[in-house]
């Protein structure tokens, strides 16, 4: 009976000391796993994003495909970055969407920065008297001039301003620093990669 108590405790002294064993390797695994995820934060890949908790709350509620969840949702966030981006081009320069819209056609001329008014309006889907009546806004700013044709004086061609020149490419300056802040943690052969990616995805969907 003593012998039997004896191994008792020997069996039990080896229980905890193998639990004791489990627990420090466990925590030793929790302490190395939190130093990769503090690493991985630190080298600009946090280990969650808000599409991450946005799968997890979705997950067994409904159904979906959930690399396809990721890419599609990560795609939609980042096109409502950009366009807060574009959002603040205009707030910096004190442009309205319009103005920006109708300079940025004439800027892609090349100088003069020069359009025919029809031309100006079909590509910008306006009626003629809605055209006008951005026109008359923007000449009334000193952004853009309407000059008759020396060709056709019936023709009405639209051009930029100096000043409207310069207002537009601060506006493209605002844009650029939006954009590169969006793919700063990318390096170069990154950038290459993800853009091929999206280029083939683009592709298949304009080529149905």
């Amino acid at each position: 009976m003593g012998t039997d108590a004896a191994e008792g405790r020997a069996r039990n002294a080896d229980i905890r000391a193998a639990g004791a064993q489990t627990g420090t390797e466990q925590a030793g695994k929790r302490t190395a796993d939190a130093a990769d995820s503090s690493a991985a934060g630190a080298a600009g890949n946090p280990a969650e994003d808000s599409v991450d908790r946005h799968i997890a709350r979705w997950t067994g509620k409904v159904p979906f495909d959930v690399p396809t969840e990721a890419v599609i949702t990560r795609i939609q966030l980042l096109a409502k970055h950009v366009s807060h981006g574009k959002e603040r081009a205009l707030a910096e320069t004190g442009l309205q969407a319009f103005e920006f819209e109708t300079m940025h056609r004439l800027a892609s001329r090349g100088a003069p920065w020069r359009a025919p008014s029809a031309e100006l309006a079909a590509e910008l889907l306006l009626s003629p008297a809605g055209m006008t009546g951005r026109l008359d806004t923007l000449e009334k700013s000193g952004l853009v001039r309407r000059l008759r044709a020396a060709a056709d004086r019936r023709r009405v061609d639209v051009e930029l301003t100096a000043e409207g020149h310069r207002r537009w490419t601060e506006a493209m300056r605002w844009r650029g620093i939006a954009e590169a802040e969006m793919i700063e943690p990318l390096d170069d052969a990154e950038r290459a990669a993800l853009a091929a990616l999206l280029k083939r995805m683009l592709l298949s969907v304009e080529t149905r």
